[in-house]
């Protein structure tokens, strides 16, 4: 069986390539979906990419959170598939109600393009098993609008209830709240995060392949199901 995992282009998407590359290197089939597509076209899990969907018009995500592939994302997420939402596609799932808490401008104003040390904070989600709770990795990040946001109720429950994935390790490079870096959903099944996981899936071409796992760890969950 071979895990199928879409991967979503929006008009401004940067990523999907990489993502779709990502994939493949897990062992995954990756599946292109377009925005205006209104099924999944029978994939397993989905990967929403990093980019500036729609040019970020009004703020970045809210228009691609309109688009009609959202519909069925949104059902499927809710229904128990995997989804990853990886820098403007965090953003996206924020907008469309899938992730708490928002996204604004970094602390600084400042476009942020450097590699980052994350911790792994939680290892149950479909997207984070082939990790070692506590481990620290090094990934990619790029945006202007990643410092993550939220109501000091939602921070409280997030961390009661180990939802934080990914917490900013040295240094909290964009102001967000409790160094967050990635988050889950109630279920655990959809996960967002602000750095580039898919720019580091080898050593050759990215500062590490410690975003790999997050690719193995899907494919592994989708082959056991």
């Amino acid at each position: 069986m071979s895990a199928r995992i879409g991967v979503i282009t929006f008009p401004g998407t940067l990523d999907d390539v990489d993502a779709a590359r990502a994939v493949r290197y897990a062992g995954g089939e990756a599946v292109s979906l377009w925005h205006a597509d209104e099924n999944l076209r029978e994939v397993d899990a989905v990967v929403v990419p990093g980019g500036f969907s729609y040019g970020d018009y009004l703020r970045a995500g809210v228009i691609a959170r309109f688009a009609p592939i959202m519909t069925p994302v949104i059902e499927a997420a809710r229904a128990g598939m995997p989804v990853l939402g990886i820098c403007n596609g965090f953003q996206i799932l924020c907008e469309a109600g899938l992730l708490p808490g928002a996204m604004i401008r970094n602390q600084g104003l400042h476009f942020i393009c450097r590699d980052q040390w994350l911790r792994v904070e939680n290892t149950s989600t479909p997207w984070t098993t082939r990790y070692d709770e506590g481990a620290e990795i090094l990934i990619p990040m790029k945006n202007i609008d990643g410092c993550y946001m939220a109501e000091q109720s939602t921070l409280d429950a997030l961390e009661a209830e180990g939802r934080v994935v990914f917490r900013y390790v040295g240094s909290n490079p964009n102001g967000s709240r409790n160094d967050i870096a990635g988050i889950r959903s109630e279920n655990g099944r959809v996960v967002g995060l602000m750095p580039h996981p898919e720019h580091a899936i080898d050593a050759l071409t990215g500062p590490s392949d410690d975003g790999l796992g997050m690719f193995f760890s899907a494919v592994d969950a989708l082959v056991k199901a």
